[in-house]
């Protein structure tokens, strides 16, 4: 009797929990079908529709007057899909013909079980037309863009390139990547089960949206023949490099850019040496590359020497320790502690006004006017000017200041900072101070993005930042312009003048380290009208050979240029 019930209940239980779990079921069916349905339903369809991007075209990049200085070339990406090719042997060979392909890696590709396999990429328009006419199965010819440059080795350092992904890697490519690289598109299309396209069936299809167009503030043609300056000095003095940048003291705007010896942005991979690389492992070819790709003006710092004393008398005019009637004795070095500190005219300059001195870039007086403002006051000029941040130039990889602490400043090390040795700046770094020195006394921020520009010519941004803080009154500014156009008519900067223009500058030649090397930077920094600065430049060469004084070899590089680009500015003879 016992047992009887027992499996009654038994029974009875196993009947409750199937009913349970059928009840539990049809509700988990129910809410499947009415509250996840949408969900599912994406997610059947998923497994019938296969994407293929559509590339959008890269924003150009044009320089002031609307030259291109960088643009787009159609080009073509193969793909094949596995489950619709129908005659592999065929695929394969004709794609390896065409594509000029080894045969067993387009066989590896065609045979690879993948939804959507790419062949190549950046494949000439002309032959991915000829392979879409072959009309052979599961092959897809996509169009994409290429990155093309039309003056190949003009502004490199500057323009920067893009990558095999259309990406910028450097200059103003990386720097404006969010501009310039616009909005993919998509083609979506129906499958079968097998993953055979449906014949029949509409494409998705979502246009993509092209890039910006960037303006900047180069011009081409001030680019151009400051590079052929360049290009021609380097050759007649050997030098291992040349630098030239030519900027708008009152907004900051760079002009030109340049730093030779350029590379091809059309072949950025190969070094601009001739250098066979055969026999250098990958991360040596790559060191070399990253060299080759540098932007000295930015990413390099040196000594500046004596263009650095434009800087010294500013802070000392403006602090008062030196007035332009002071008088000063050079024997030809100054001694310094236990230090003999020579200047650059071994018999010395005898005696001699501040205005001579900074005519004859005496390094004694110099050193005189630096100790009498003392290392705190130096050190805080140096902050004031802007000197120990990074001036905020739109190109990647600015380098900062090398610098004493302040605490480290003894008076050997102010007597050789005063003269621009013993610390390392960049020459935009210099550049901006100068220009914030003589354009009235107000900080500038070096820029060469102008506006941005959307796909129907309206402009989205105005790009460039505002005048910022005072760092020198009008009126040491005022007198710094006076100072240096001296230095042109009268002084060491003689080879910088231009004839109906007056111009001031400052010529400079600094030794790089090790000194045992007798290595040189000869450099001359000029700006020009002297009374009102439209334009100011700095020619830079890096290890001349033979003679390497920067008045005699730099400043007639800006000379010539400034006969060029003055008058093409518009900037009339006076």
């Amino acid at each position: 009797m016992r047992s009887k019930t027992y499996n009654k209940k038994k029974i009875l239980i196993v009947f409750l929990c199937a009913v349970f779990i059928i009840l539990f079921l049809m509700g988990r069916l129910v809410y499947l079908m009415v509250f996840d349905a949408e969900y599912y339903q994406e997610k059947a369809e998923a497994l019938h529709e296969r994407e293929r991007e559509i590339k959008a075209a890269r924003g150009e990049i044009i320089d002031a007057s609307g030259n291109i200085l960088a643009t787009n070339r159609t080009v073509c990406t193969i793909s094949v899909i596995h489950s619709q090719v129908t005659d592999p042997e065929e695929v394969i060979t004709a794609l390896s013909q065409a594509l000029d392909m080894e045969e067993a890696s387009v066989r590896e590709k065609v045979e690879k079980v993948s939804a959507l396999e790419r062949i190549k990429t950046n494949v000439d328009k002309e032959i991915g037309d000829r392979i879409r006419e072959m009309n052979l199965n599961g092959v897809k010819v996509d169009e994409d863009f290429k990155r093309y440059y039309p003056y190949d080795e003009l502004a490199s350092t500057v323009l920067g390139f893009t990558g095999g992904d259309n990406q910028g890697i450097i200059g103003l490519e990386v720097k404006y990547e969010e501009y310039l690289k616009g909005q993919n598109g998509r083609i979506l299309t129906t499958t079968d089960a097998r993953g055979i396209e449906l014949k029949g069936v509409a494409e998705d299809r979502v246009e993509p949206v092209p890039g910006n167009t960037l303006r900047i503030t180069l011009d081409y043609n001030v680019q151009m023949y400051a590079q052929q300056m360049a290009e021609k000095v380097m050759e007649e003095k050997q030098a291992d490099a040349v630098s030239v940048l030519l900027m708008n003291p009152q907004n900051g705007e760079i002009i030109a850019m340049v730093n030779v010896p350029e590379f091809n942005l059309n072949d950025p991979f190969t070094l601009n040496t001739g250098e066979d690389t055969s026999g250098l492992s990958e991360e040596e070819k790559q060191d070399k590359l990253n060299q080759m790709w540098r932007n000295r003006c930015i990413n390099d710092t040196y000594e500046p020497g004596s263009t650095f004393k434009i800087i010294t008398a500013s802070a000392c005019l403006e602090e008062g320790v030196v007035s332009l009637d002071d008088t000063f004795q050079c024997p030809g070095y100054r001694i310094v502690e236990d230090r003999k500190i020579r200047c650059h005219k071994v018999g010395g300059h005898g005696q001699e006004t501040f205005v001579e001195g900074v005519q004859n870039s005496c390094n004694p007086v110099f050193m005189d006017i630096g100790l009498r403002l003392g290392a705190d006051k130096f050190y805080d000029y140096y902050e004031k000017f802007g000197l120990l941040n990074l001036t905020g130039v739109d190109l990647p990889g600015e380098a900062g200041t090398i610098m004493h602490k302040k605490e480290d400043i003894g008076t050997v090390e102010l007597a050789t900072m005063t003269f621009g040795q013993s610390f390392q700046i960049t020459p935009i770094q210099l550049a901006s101070t100068v220009s914030s020195i003589i354009n009235g006394g107000v900080r500038v921020t070096p820029h060469i993005g102008k506006s941005v520009i959307s796909s129907d010519g309206k402009t989205e941004e105005v790009l460039g930042a505002e005048k910022g803080d005072r760092i020198l009154s009008e009126k040491v500014s005022g007198q710094m312009r006076e100072l240096l156009e001296g230095v042109v008519r009268e002084g060491s900067g003689k080879n910088g003048a231009v004839e109906g223009y007056r111009i001031g500058g400052k010529t400079a030649t600094s030794q790089t380290l090790p000194r045992s090397a007798n290595k040189y930077i000869s450099s001359f920094l000029g700006f020009a009208p002297a009374d009102n600065p439209q334009i100011l430049g700095m020619c830079i060469i890096y290890n001349p050979q033979g003679i390497y004084y920067g008045g005699t070899i730099a400043a007639p590089v800006m000379r010539e240029i400034f006969e060029n680009v003055l008058p093409y500015l518009g900037i009339e003879k006076e």
